[in-house]
């Protein structure tokens, strides 16, 4: 049992692009804390982060783990996050209950696209994190170049605290850096960037002279606290040397964010998993109040009470009861009612950023190898769904059609490879598309009469305008309770979001206001759900009167390359529609950013790797939807019965028809 007494709690992310060492770090760390008695590999499928099989098969992350272990009276809930950009929904949830952060970055690869998009996050949403520049013993290391990197392309100011002896090579070691008092460009970065923070170290460093060691040491841990400068370190966590230095910066070199102490109850659903031993697992950061056994507790979500079956904790990966939770720790709630990430737990209003990495962008379908497979397939993928909503997925059951929106390639080949190792079903994706949507071209009116076969009245009248680029669905009401009573127009806004889902031509429609202008119910044979159906009828009436414009999404692109390739690149990118800023030239190569159509980016990798020969850069980062043609873009086909088809439409809904 790995309960003893503890003095404070820390939540802390561990990221990183794919193949940092983020799993060898947790496994580190947890053979520190003595939680385990010897690190586990990631190569050979022994590591305790990566439960699942396919992890330990495939050697990389693709769930985010959370496990505890405490460490110099302090409580570690660490979540080791997946590295790959397909899984970033995974990462994304890990952000909103995360106190600080640990960033690794390879000393071989230095500063990837990944390494970037984190950091960038992290900043945004003022997360504390120290730096670890991993792999200090492989060929190729270059700590200074990745200092050089990390300062210039993530616009941040480090801290170096230790050094390194013998680097790039097996029997690589660090060194406390302002104990020896070196001067060279490691502790010079490191005098420059403090000197900016304090004038006690620049008047010492403009004398001439080595400032004093323990100055110098006292100063940073001040600054760094602020956020003003990032604490960094060399490691080479493979010879596990640099894990007790990073457990002595996390605690003690960088403020975590605090938390609430209230009694009142609030918590984030950040995972959803299924344990073998205890079943549905909720893994919750609770932000304020206590949890305990057998409690009731209300689900802000779906404005539902539940109850909680049991807490448990994961201690080198073993789950132990723990019988109740306090604010400000993780643990796992399991029930028997229906959990999803993204739930928020308790009455109290709880801010949780909305940041996301990116969006899945592609839709995909997904079909059994055997059509007996049907109903198995779709169970399967709900279950999926469930534990992590970003899929969207949809069973269009009219043609059998399920569909799934997917970040890329390799969580396409997860998700085959999940359903036949969990599952048993042999499956293949398909079809795979860039997720377009759809905006209103202009303004106009929405009307629909439901009214026949009685029982039923329901009328509506819809102004329909653009919104700006990004601003979503905007609705609002300027009609009389008294001539819609205020339980109908409930429902008309309740269905607006799925009556926009798809459009005239196929996608779901956004960036518009809609707003409800005229309309009828009746005193007798209105019902809540006439108006269920009425909507739908009103939107698409009006979307087809005034015509949609299909919206692509753009990714906003960072290319760095020798100066010779300049040329050919941008005719590239002029080929694939992109925009070209202007480049910068630097040292011999050029830097230079721009947005392009994600359905021609993500062509372009191979051929840019082939160009560069493997030594430029190219990042990308969602810039949102911009409008486009009806022949840059696709046009598809209405899933289901389209409510244009009032007869068929109001006869499906009412369960006469039978369809999607």
């Amino acid at each position: 049992m790995n309960t003893p007494n503890f003095q404070r709690i820390i939540n802390i992310g561990i990221l990183a692009h794919v193949d940092a060492g983020k799993t060898t770090l947790t496994e580190n760390l947890l053979h520190l804390a003595g939680a385990i008695k010897t690190p586990g590999s990631v190569d050979k499928g022994s590591s305790v982060s990566d439960s699942l099989e396919i992890e330990k098969q495939r050697g990389i992350s693709i769930k985010a783990s959370s496990l505890s272990f405490t460490l110099e009276n302090i409580r570690f809930n660490i979540i080791d996050t997946p590295g790959h950009i397909d899984f970033s929904s995974e990462i994304d949830r890990s952000l909103k209950v995360i106190d600080a952060a640990i960033l690794l970055i390879s000393a071989v690869e230095g500063v990837q696209a990944h390494s970037y998009s984190i950091a960038n996050a992290l900043k945004e949403l003022k997360i504390p994190f120290v730096i670890c520049v991993n792999k200090i013993d492989r060929a190729g290391s270059d700590f200074e170049n990745v200092i050089s990197e990390i300062q210039e392309e993530l616009d941040i100011k480090i801290f170096p605290i230790l050094s390194i002896i013998n680097e790039a090579d097996q029997n690589a070691n660090i060194f406390d850096l302002w104990k020896e008092k070196q001067l060279n460009f490691v502790s010079e970065t490191g005098l420059e960037n403090l000197s900016l923070f304090s004038e006690k170290i620049l008047e010492q460093y403009l004398d001439g002279g080595f400032p004093d060691s323990i100055d110098i040491v006292e100063e940073a841990k001040t600054v760094c606290k602020q956020q003003k400068l990032i604490p960094i370190i060399p490691a080479s966590l493979k010879n596990n040397i640099g894990t007790k230095e990073l457990v002595e910066i996390v605690s003690n070199w960088i403020e975590p964010l605090s938390f609430d102490k209230s009694e009142e109850i609030s918590g984030y659903i950040f995972k959803l998993e299924n344990h073998p031993q205890i079943g549905q697992c909720a893994h919750i950061r609770l932000f304020s109040g206590n949890l305990e056994n057998r409690q009731e507790v209300y689900n802000q979500t779906n404005n539902s009470f539940f109850k909680i079956s049991q807490i448990h904790k994961f201690f080198a990966g073993k789950p132990e009861n723990l019988g109740k939770l306090s604010a400000g720790d993780t643990g796992i709630i399991s029930s028997s009612e229906d959990l999803k990430p993204g739930d928020i737990i308790g009455k109290k209003i709880l801010e949780i950023n909305d940041f996301q990495f990116n969006k899945p962008l592609l839709l995909v379908k997904v079909s059994p190898e055997n059509n007996s497979d049907i109903p198995k397939l779709a169970e399967a993928l709900s279950i999926l769904n469930k534990e992590d909503p970003s899929l969207n997925f949809v069973w269009h059951k009219s043609d059998n059609e399920m569909t799934i929106d997917l970040m890329g390639e390799i969580q396409a080949d997860i998700i085959i490879t999940t359903l036949l190792s969990r599952f048993s079903i042999k499956a293949e994706i398909s079809n795979s598309s860039v997720i377009y949507k759809e905006t209103v071209a202009g303004i106009g009116e929405g009307f629909a009469k439901y009214w026949m076969p009685k029982p039923c009245w329901a009328i509506i009248k819809l102004r329909i305008e653009p919104g700006k680029l990004g601003s979503g669905v905007v609705y609002q009401s300027e009609l009389s309770t008294d001539k819609i009573q205020k339980k109908y127009q409930n429902e008309i806004e309740r269905t607006i979001p799925k009556a926009l889902k798809q459009g005239i031509k196929g996608w779901e429609v956004t960036d518009l206001s809609i707003t409800l202008i005229d309309g009828e119910d009746h005193e007798v044979h209105s019902r809540p759900g006439d108006f269920v159906i009425a909507t739908p009828m009103a939107v698409m009436k009006g979307l087809q009167e005034i015509g949609t414009t299909l919206l692509e999404p753009k990714y906003l692109y960072e290319i760095t390359a020798e100066e010779e390739l300049l040329g050919n690149i941008a005719g590239d990118l002029t080929n694939m529609r992109a925009e070209i800023g202007s480049p910068n030239f630097s040292g011999g190569k050029f830097k230079m950013q721009g947005k392009i159509p994600v359905s021609e980016a993500i062509k372009y990798l191979p051929r840019f790797n082939s160009i560069t020969g493997g030594k430029g850069k190219i990042k990308f980062v969602f810039a949102g939807y911009k409008p486009c043609s009806n022949e840059d873009g696709v046009i598809r086909e209405y899933k289901g019965i389209n409510p244009l088809d009032e007869s068929k439409w109001i006869l499906h809904a009412r369960g006469a028809y039978k369809a999607d």
